[in-house]
């Protein structure tokens, strides 16, 4: 039982870190307007590389904050860009084709 107490607590604090620090996808997604630039595609997941690597040439493009603890919010940056795929695709296509 406490395997699953340990998983638990640490999914828990995990959670509750990236929240507070703040979810790179929707910063990035919810900075970008229609006919900008800025990266789209895996957005939060790239947001965290470069602040991990420390890049503050490529953060400049994203026009956001990195969150606090970028390592923590990688998986989750992922997995909700992953989601949003399709939908981040899509805009980049009919912005590229002039829809």
């Amino acid at each position: 039982m406490s395997y699953y107490r340990f998983l638990v607590v640490t999914i828990a604090l995990s959670t509750n870190t990236t929240f507070l620090s703040g979810c790179a996808t929707y910063k990035t997604i919810s900075a970008v307007k229609y006919g900008s630039s800025s990266p789209r595609i895996y957005s939060g997941t790239r947001l965290n590389i470069h602040a991990i690597s420390n890049d503050h040439t490529a953060l400049k493009k994203f026009n956001v904050t990195p969150p606090e603890y970028p390592i923590l919010d990688l998986p989750i940056s992922f997995s909700l860009d992953t989601l949003i795929l399709p939908i981040t695709v899509s805009s980049v296509l009919s912005q590229k084709l002039g829809l």
